[in-house]
């Protein structure tokens, strides 16, 4: 049974957060300067879909193999997701051979890879795409395969000579207290060979049991980086990071922007334990995170629907937006969350999630979100999602909101001088166009 509606907003979230909104990340430290991730990083990582299955005799088409990514590429060339924006082909845990060769350097498994990485970059590149690879700051990767502890400047070099474009490093078998020690030398042995290659760190992740890690750092060494749990495909394994995300985010946020990102794990999106409205909801907190799109799915088979959720341009253009503001959530309203993201050109970006899982539709207000004190008394509705529309000059607005589902929506802020109050009963005949 519902409870009553308690109209109220929780206002120890929003006090401090609009604050922050529009100063406190005007400060953010100095970002690693590789000159890459200047915004969001978008791709295709295989590690929540495909995990690490090596038997290709018995899985040939979903094993870990040069095949699998090959086969990816192809897909995403071709049926438009490089031209949505998503570049990186990237390889997980579980590609490597169970030892390094005679010269001390990683080596993939001949079988699974028998072209070997550079051969693969090269095809990758071929399709107007990057490759991503992974490895470990510690002794071993998660998976058991040998990690990059005293091999730092080896692995960096041989990673730039196969033509690679981002490392994913994770922190398996590695003492916490030596982390940070390891993911700097890390970053600067990439940033020696002279390659550009993104630096994807899972280092506050390791951390946060322990201590608070230290994002000044972090921000100065890494191009994006993970702070909680790996996401599973199920709500309650997103719900668990947005949560997280929530609760940390004055810590978390105002290291974020161009060129260091804060990383909520990959879009599960186009699997099997979402909702579609959940699916939207990801999609659209994802952007309003300013968080990596990395898609672990398999593109061979996603449905119509995920698909076009997906590429939707005017989604990927929030979280694309060249301000490089992450957001917040900024209120909680009856089992509302209103998430909200400063967009360039003074636009806004409102994400209005409804938190129940029972019932049916529920409407909620636009005049309830922190976001709308900025409208002077109007402002130009755009809804994304979950349906694209045109709303036009608004005094207020409702929205109606699906259990587990999420409403997006772009605000632009418009002043009017009081003669001209006789705009506020007549429809705008002109409306700007978005994105």
């Amino acid at each position: 049974m519902l409870c009553r509606r308690n109209k109220k907003i929780n206002m120890s979230l929003t006090a401090g957060v609009w604050m922050l909104f529009f100063v406190g990340l005007w400060g953010r430290t100095k970002p690693l300067d590789n000159g890459l991730a200047r915004t969001p990083t978008m791709g295709w990582l295989h590690w929540e879909r495909f995990m690490c299955n090596t038997n290709c005799d018995a899985d040939p088409d979903n094993c870990i193999s040069e095949r699998l990514y090959m086969l990816m590429a192809d897909v995403m060339a071709a049926e438009g997701w490089r031209e949505a924006g998503y570049q990186y082909v990237c390889i997980d845990d579980c590609w490597m051979s169970p030892s390094r060769d005679a010269g001390g350097r990683l080596q993939a498994d001949p079988r699974r890879f028998p072209g070997g990485i550079k051969n693969l970059a090269d095809y990758v590149h071929s399709k107007g795409l990057k490759l991503g690879i992974y490895a470990d700051v510690g002794t071993s990767t998660c998976a058991g395969y040998p990690g990059s502890l005293a091999h730092y400047d080896t692995d960096a070099q041989t990673f730039a000579e196969w033509e690679v474009d981002l490392l994913k490093f994770d922190g398996c078998s590695m003492d916490t207290t030596l982390l940070e020690e390891g993911y700097v030398n890390m970053s600067k042995a990439l940033n020696r060979t002279g390659r550009p290659i993104l630096y994807s760190c899972e280092w506050p992740l390791y951390e946060w049991p322990s201590q608070k890690p230290n994002y000044n750092t972090i921000a100065e060494t890494c191009n994006q980086w993970r702070n909680f749990a790996d996401v599973y495909d199920s709500w309650s394994s997103v719900k668990s990071i947005l949560d997280w995300t929530a609760t940390h985010q004055d810590i978390i946020v105002p290291p974020a922007g161009p060129g260091g990102w804060n990383d909520p794990d990959m879009l599960v999106i186009g699997n099997f334990g979402l909702s579609r409205d959940q699916q939207e909801s990801q999609m659209a907190l994802w952007a309003i995170m300013a968080a990596p799109l990395l898609m672990s799915n398999d593109l061979r088979s996603i449905c119509r629907h995920s698909k076009e959720l997906l590429q939707n341009r005017h989604i990927i253009a929030i979280s694309q937006d060249e301000l490089g503001k992450q957001g917040y959530r900024t209120a909680k309203v009856d089992h509302f969350e209103v998430w909200e993201r400063p967009l360039s050109q003074g636009w806004l970006a409102i994400a209005v999630l409804n938190a129940l899982e029972i019932g049916g539709p529920r409407s909620f207000s636009l005049q309830a979100s922190p976001g709308w004190k900025t409208c002077t008394p109007l402002c130009n509705i755009t809804q994304i999602l979950p349906q694209y529309e045109e709303v036009g000059v608004q005094i207020g607005h409702q929205v109606s909101v699906n259990p587990s589902g999420t409403a997006l929506l772009v605000i632009t802020p418009i002043s009017i001088k009081r003669h001209d109050q006789r705009f506020l009963k007549m429809q705008w005949s002109e409306k700007p166009m978005l994105l």
